[in-house]
């Protein structure tokens, strides 16, 4: 008789059963991206400590700025 009901396609718990294990599987997802976010942001922030004109340099090295825009930003910070 109990074999009656736990029987079928999806099991004793039906389509509750699957929809807790997507349900499961969304969140433990959710929870990975979150952490990698917060993760890659703590990454990326540049260190107080640093001058404007340290991450000039830097921004200038990286080849991100050219000579002119570097030398212009440049007389703008030391005015």
């Amino acid at each position: 008789m109990f074999g009656r009901f736990c029987s079928g396609l999806y099991g004793a718990y039906g389509w509750g059963g699957i929809g807790m294990g997507i349900f499961i599987v969304t969140v433990a997802v959710l929870v990975v991206v979150v952490l990698v976010r917060l993760l890659d942001t703590n990454r990326n922030r540049i260190s107080s400590t640093e001058t404007a004109l340290e991450i000039l340099e830097k921004r200038y090295a990286k080849g991100e700025i050219s000579k002119d825009e570097f030398d212009k930003i440049k007389n703008d910070l030391t005015k």
